[in-house]
């Protein structure tokens, strides 16, 4: 019998889902959701997101108070600002992530930064108290990732599709799985042993790749993070909170089904996925 390429990984894939409201924070977690993502990013992305379909959050310090209130186990990540100083009408990086340790934070992530002084000045800042997350999005940071991941005190990375994909003038995000480029990245980041995950699913069946390929892809590099989308669970369009938690439920415990499949697979399973993925993904570019 072939030797499943996952059989000593026993690991189970962190799953994240945005939310400033703790109802849901607390429907999210029964079902099985591992991090609850506060997002306070707002600087500079209402300019870099012009125009699309994005999201822009803006939660706030009292946000992460009520989550980190609202759940028992699962851990609260908040996305910050990208480092900067203190502004006319905002505190500076060391203010804001002082404050979000003080609400409860349990991971710390940093957006949009482009050198090691920005990585080095988010470690210093969170010194220990949270777990630091560094968002790799922009063609900088790439462009010296053997250097930024060298920065003591990284706990883990999430590979931003979005923003990157958007930098680099493509017009789809998963651009960069099927062109090699996060095989590139999370290889360098493999070698440092530093945890990673990158993007978001939608639900397994939806989407314009479906989540189920791109989940298959997560454990064929290894990652152990994803972002639960918007589409899985649209909170602001799916009201009814009965009607949420029976789409998280069944939600969640499908992906943790996939999950157990995928542990027993070989690499020509997992190959035959990426070839495939590969393929979805280039003929949905060709329509854009």
């Amino acid at each position: 019998m072939k030797k499943s390429i996952l059989e000593n990984n026993n690991i189970m894939m962190n799953l994240m889902y945005i939310t400033k409201h703790p109802e849901i924070a607390q429907i999210a977690e029964e079902a099985g959701v591992d991090w609850i993502f506060v997002d306070m990013e707002f600087i500079g992305k209402d300019v870099r997101q012009s125009g699309l379909d994005t999201v822009q959050n803006h939660h706030t310090v009292d946000d992460v108070r009520s989550i980190k209130a609202a759940v028992k186990k699962a851990k609260v990540l908040v996305r910050v600002n990208p480092i900067h100083d203190t502004m006319p009408d905002y505190v500076s990086s060391e203010d804001e992530i002082n404050g979000v340790i003080e609400a409860g934070a349990d991971i710390i992530m940093l957006p949009f930064f482009k050198t090691v002084i920005e990585v080095e000045r988010f470690v210093k800042a969170v010194n220990g108290r949270a777990k630091c997350c560094l968002l790799l999005e922009t063609p900088e940071a790439v462009a010296i990732l053997e250097d930024i991941i060298a920065v003591p005190g990284i706990d883990m990375i999430h590979l931003g599709l979005n923003d990157m994909h958007l930098a680099l003038g493509m017009k789809f995000m998963f651009e960069l799985l099927a062109n090699g480029a996060v095989d590139k990245w999370t290889n360098f980041i493999k070698k440092k042993n530093i945890p990673f995950g990158f993007g978001g699913i939608a639900a397994l069946d939806g989407g314009a790749v479906p989540g189920r390929m791109i989940l298959k892809e997560h454990y064929r590099l290894g990652s152990q993070q994803v972002i639960v989308s918007r589409s899985f669970c649209n909170t602001d369009q799916v009201t009814d909170i009965n009607e949420v938690r029976e789409i998280f439920q069944n939600g969640i415990s499908e992906i943790r089904a996939l999950e157990s499949e995928c542990k027993k697979q070989t690499a020509e399973y997992f190959e035959q996925n990426r070839k495939a993925t590969q393929k979805v993904i280039e003929e949905f570019v060709k329509k854009q």
